[in-house]
């Protein structure tokens, strides 16, 4: 998906079976640099990527393996059960 930190987002909040749909503005996605990882905690995912977003709330910086990019959307996994999805948000 091409990102532009100027276009609105769907932002979908999953964990297990509940989900949480939301917009979200500012959105840009990077890799990890080598050193960031080592300096990120063990978890049981090991993030591949940062991914920053206003939610409207809040500024977000998150930690995540991304699992799926297609031109639609993109899916990262936070933990096991734990997922963030961005989409363009039409409408």
């Amino acid at each position: 998906m091409q990102i532009s930190p100027n276009k609105y987002y769907w932002m979908i909040l999953k964990v297990g079976d509940w989900e949480k749909p939301g917009r979200c503005t500012q959105l840009s996605i990077r890799p990890l640099k080598e050193e960031e990882k080592k300096e990120i905690p063990t978890t049981e995912v090991d993030p591949t990527h940062v991914i920053n977003f206003f939610d409207f709330e809040a500024r977000r910086q998150i930690f995540g393996r991304l699992i799926e990019e297609t031109e639609k959307r993109v899916v990262f996994q936070i933990t096991p059960d734990k997922y963030y999805i961005f989409q363009e948000f039409e409408g």
